[in-house]
């Protein structure tokens, strides 16, 4: 029974230190955590089960001495009542070679009933904690999760942050400056495009036709004194 417990804290204890040392992912370990405690349960069962079964056993071994007991009594109290009293010591005789047998069979039931108490115990145990991680696991990888994403906005915040924005600040204004230059070439380019070499520009053409008074009130007065 000893090395059945040894044995079992062992596999707990490898399963653990076997998940840590990896290091993996907690949404990992836990599945596989998991996987493993009921991989285990299922080994727990079966040695349970032989232990119960041996406790069982024992239990049916001792019941049959005490019929066997009984009988030697009634047997004997017989053979006295039919005044046989040699037959009645034989009775008597196997009767205490039984009760023998029986301290020895009462001590491994106690022995096995014990043991199977505290397999059962045990496997009831990791049942319970088996039904506990389950529902604690989707609770650790909601927190796994909100993790990852309070990481990953972190590393988007510590990009941004290394980001000098004067740099960008300046490029824009290179490339403004440029649109600007590009703009004053278009509009000098269709400019000259509008002037014909040795043409009156429409505002000199517009000023033939401008009102003249002053210029035809003079020269009327100069003709009158000159009697033209």
């Amino acid at each position: 029974m000893a090395g059945i417990l040894k044995r079992f804290k062992d596999i707990m204890a490898a399963n653990i230190n076997a998940l840590l040392d990896k290091a993996e992912d907690p949404e990992i370990m836990i599945d596989q955590y998991l996987r493993d405690m009921e991989s285990d349960l299922g080994k727990i069962k079966a040695e349970t089960a032989a232990v119960m079964a041996e406790a069982e056993k024992t239990k049916r071994e001792l019941a049959s001495v005490d019929d066997e007991i009984a009988k030697m009594q009634a047997y004997a109290e017989k053979a006295l009542v039919a005044g046989n009293e040699d037959d009645a010591r034989r009775f008597l005789a196997k009767k205490a070679d039984l009760a023998k047998e029986r301290e020895l069979k009462q001590q491994m039931a106690d022995v096995a009933g014990a043991n199977a108490q505290k397999m059962r115990d045990m496997h009831d145990k990791l049942t319970s904690d088996i039904a506990t991680l389950h529902d604690r696991k989707a609770a650790i990888k909601a927190k796994v999760q909100a993790a990852k994403a309070q990481e990953h906005i972190n590393d988007l915040s510590e990009q941004v942050g290394n980001i000098d924005i004067t740099d960008g600040m300046s490029a824009f204004d290179k490339m403004e400056e440029k649109a600007d230059q590009m703009l004053d070439m278009a509009n000098a380019r269709a400019e000259l495009n509008n002037t014909v070499p040795g043409a009156e520009s429409l505002d000199e053409v517009a000023k033939k036709y401008e009102d003249n008074t002053d210029i035809d009130n003079e020269l009327a007065a100069l003709k009158s004194q000159l009697g033209l």
